[in-house]
């Protein structure tokens, strides 16, 4: 009988990792690029049932400075096009978003980081911590064990070298690494696009596991890095706090954002003002 029920349990394990969920229809379009997730509970809710049925899936959230780097990079585009989860980060896009469907809201991957542990706790879900460095690894898992009380189980860590390629021998390694830990989701602390062509690369050698993109959500919870104050965040002016603590590494960033956003507002009246002659016919 006990060797019928492991037989089962085997089968279910098989089936569910061999059916993956199709990504979910966009619900807006922000620079040609789809939005299919509008919060961050719907995400994390995502996130929690394709790690438990064992999916290869990946996790974005999509803000102005992707859209610049999207229009360079052919890798990161591919990456994109794959995507199973991409939720709308930052004001700006969020905004634009919000024009199309009015239940889109802003969801960072900082914002979700912390309550999506939670749940992968309670779902008894272990988690993997790749990027950043050693040091930052250390202390935001057990910034980590502090918050979860302990309850969620950490598979393993890994930082990787300066001269990471997100494609090459190294990444394969650390996709075989991971897979060897029975994480299910593995949050992806590289930046942008490094930790998105990672993450596919993972997802298409069929590691099951959900590569959640992260950027320097790692950073913050060990206090490598200090995050705006909330009231920067609530108003949208996040960007106006990292520009101001960092100016030499984000100023040509912010200039080549505001210039894609600029032509993305554009677009947008544009396009309202052809839409509404048409609605009066």
């Amino acid at each position: 009988m006990q060797q019928k029920n492991t037989a089962a349990r085997a089968l279910v394990d098989l089936q569910s990792e061999s059916i993956a969920e199709p990504p979910s229809p966009p619900l807006a379009h922000v620079g040609g690029w789809p939005i299919n997730t509008p919060d961050m509970d719907t995400a994390i809710a995502a996130v929690i049932k394709r790690a438990r049925a064992r999916e290869a899936f990946t996790v974005f959230t999509l803000n102005l400075d992707h859209l610049v780097k999207l229009r360079g990079d052919e890798r990161f585009r591919l990456a994109y096009r794959e995507a199973d989860i991409v939720t709308a980060d930052g004001a700006p896009v969020a905004w634009l978003a919000r024009l199309q469907d009015r239940s889109i809201v802003r969801a960072t991957g900082s914002d979700m980081l912390m309550p999506l542990l939670d749940a992968a706790a309670d779902a008894h879900l272990p988690v993997f911590l790749f990027g950043s460095t050693e040091d930052v690894l250390e202390k935001a898992a057990h910034e980590i064990a502090n918050h979860t009380d302990g309850l969620l189980k950490i598979a393993g860590m890994l930082s990787p070298s300066r001269t990471f390629d997100p494609e090459g021998a190294e990444a394969d390694r650390a996709i075989e690494t991971i897979r060897r830990s029975g994480a299910r989701i593995c949050i992806v602390a590289l930046g942008a696009p490094k930790q998105e062509i990672f993450a596919q690369r993972a997802r298409a050698k069929g590691l099951a596991c959900g590569m959640v993109c992260a950027g320097a959500s790692l950073d913050f919870i060990a206090g490598a890095q200090v995050r705006a104050p909330k009231l920067f965040r609530k108003l949208g002016f996040e960007w106006m706090w990292r520009l101001a603590t960092n100016p030499r590494r984000l100023a040509k960033r912010y200039v080549e954002c505001a210039v894609v956003l600029g032509g993305l507002v554009i677009a947008e009246l544009a396009g309202r003002r052809i839409e509404q002659p048409r609605s009066r016919v």
